[in-house]
């Protein structure tokens, strides 16, 4: 779990789901998603906190890296990175949006759909990262 190969790809991860997060949401979203949230529960951007955005990043990185080290057996590359990636944002985009949609008044729902289609590229994206530290890190077998 705690392996040069993991922690590297924690790292990479995290640094790209922050810059990344702030691409998408901060800025090519930010006003689309505002447009369709329907209770405002944003902090003004003074009150953000980056360290706990980045401390977020950091242990979603971490867990994806762990379950990608297990889920991949040794197969690493930029299909099977965004593949995972992409089902970490179904499950998050898809799977927690239609909770969210069900149980609160956030967005609607083109703001949840919306949202989903970024978790899943979003994810994708991370999912390529730790699969080609992976690949980088990995053992060379011997010819």
């Amino acid at each position: 779990m705690f392996t040069k190969q993991n922690l590297l790809a924690t790292a990479a991860a995290a640094v790209v789901m922050f810059l990344l997060g702030y691409l998408l949401w901060g800025m090519a979203l930010a006003s689309f998603l505002e447009a369709h949230t329907l209770t405002d529960v944003m902090k003004p951007d003074e009150e953000m906190n980056m360290g706990f955005i980045f401390l977020g990043n950091l242990f979603g990185a971490f867990a994806m890296a762990t379950l990608y080290g297990k889920w991949a057996r040794g197969y690493h590359g930029i299909a099977e990175g965004f593949t995972f990636g992409a089902l970490i944002g179904v499950i998050i985009g898809l799977g927690m949006g239609f909770v969210w949609l069900g149980t609160s008044n956030f967005m609607d729902v083109t703001g949840h759909l919306v949202e989903a289609a970024t978790d899943i590229v979003y994810y994708g994206i991370a999912g390529m990262v730790i699969s080609l530290v992976y690949k980088a890190t990995s053992k060379k077998e011997a010819a």
